[in-house]
């Protein structure tokens, strides 16, 4: 009786981790687009309703034809957040995948810690190959009905961790009153900066904990991941101003390692900027 009761008890808990498993597979794979609106104080009236398209994390997924391609005249740019490839993911996929979303709009990119994992030279050069703007610490001009505001790409670390930083390059002065807004893969930079000159910031990396277990357990090591894991944020400026740059971590489209997730669905964004203040805090 007791050995019947036992093979019972351990057969359902196979099925159950089986049925487990197989939900995080499929969540792992999901095609979630979140719409949202990102209000800014300093975003010029031109710009209120441009449309950005961020996608973090692609690793080695393809990504969805048939869910992206009716955005193309709907957007005004893409922005990259890096791990837009990984170690033995095909160039023929991160081709596709950059062709696709260079069809879509205006491409901007900077590198994460899995692209330097990669043939990163191979797959720099397929990037910027579809026309997309590989941001290496550096700013670029984003230029709509006839007003700019200001992309800075931060480059991931080629050694890893969150002291190898550049430094952020620097906005001539005469046009240091333009919105700013920063591209960076690991939100964790934000520990190493003194202050946050900008009015946006777009990070990954995090995959939203990927795997999020009960309790609060986090499978991130670094304290910081416990309360920056994915959503939305108000960061202090730290530079006197009592002003707070807006912080959004995305849960990413793909996976590290393997393909699970579990209470961290894949995602990908379209936001759209707003002119005014953004009454938003906290995470998702």
């Amino acid at each position: 009786m007791v050995t019947a009761w036992v093979l019972g008890a351990a057969a359902a808990l196979l099925l159950g981790l089986f049925i487990l498993g197989i939900i995080m597979v499929f969540s792992a794979f999901g095609r979630n687009i979140i719409a949202e609106e990102i209000s800014l104080e300093a975003l010029p009236a031109e710009f209120d309703g441009f449309r950005i398209l961020f996608i973090t994390d692609i690793h080695r997924r393809r990504l969805p034809e048939a869910l992206l391609a009716p955005l193309a005249g709907k957007i005004d740019a893409v922005f990259l957040g890096g791990d837009m490839t990984e170690k033995g993911n095909p160039l023929s996929r991160l081709a596709d995948n950059m062709k696709l979303v260079s069809s879509l709009a205006p491409v901007y990119a900077v590198h994460g810690n899995h692209d330097y994992k990669a043939k990163t030279n191979l797959a720099d050069n397929v990037i910027r190959a579809s026309g997309a703007r590989l941001l290496i610490n550096e700013n670029v001009f984003i230029e709509h009905n006839g007003q700019k505001l200001v992309l800075t790409g931060v480059d991931f670390p080629r050694q890893g961790g969150k002291k190898g930083y550049a430094p952020l390059p620097a906005v001539p002065s005469r046009q240091t009153q333009l919105c700013r807004i920063i591209l960076v893969h690991d939100p964790l930079w934000l520990t190493s900066q003194d202050t946050v000159p900008c009015d946006l910031i777009l990070a990954g990396h995090t995959h939203g904990g990927q795997v999020v277990l009960p309790f609060g357990l986090q499978m991130h090591a670094d304290p910081f991941y416990r309360r920056y894991n994915a959503g939305k944020f108000s960061i202090p400026r730290k530079d006197g101003s009592g002003e707070e740059a807006r912080l959004l971590i995305s849960r990413g489209f793909g996976t590290a390692h393997l393909p699970l997730r579990w209470r961290s669905p894949a995602e990908i964004h379209v936001l759209t900027l707003r002119r005014g203040e953004d009454s938003g805090r906290g995470g998702a």
